[in-house]
């Protein structure tokens, strides 16, 4: 996992859940951190934003996301590295 992705996904996360970026664990889940659903979704707009990039993602129901995964950190910061490095292919494609 490259430093950038993950430091500024942990940035993001812990700014929703209003902490210090060093408080938030790579193995700790969304709820462990205190971010609710609107938590989430302000998360998902923001990485979207941060890496321009577009989050596979459906608020209403959050267990559908096969391919973004919010089980963990450490499994966003996954499913936003392999958005990005999709998005840097193409981009290396065109």
């Amino acid at each position: 996992m490259t430093d950038s992705v993950r430091d500024t996904v942990i940035g993001i996360i812990a700014q929703q859940a209003v902490l210090d970026p060093a408080e938030v664990e790579m193995t700790a889940s969304l709820d462990d951190l205190g971010i609710d659903s609107l938590g989430l979704v302000e998360a998902i707009f923001a990485i979207e934003e941060a890496f321009d990039v577009s989050v596979p993602f459906n608020a209403n129901d959050p267990s559908e996301n096969a391919e973004f995964d919010i089980s963990s950190v450490a499994a966003i910061v996954a499913a936003v590295e392999a958005l990005v490095a999709g998005k840097d292919a193409a981009e290396d494609r065109a």
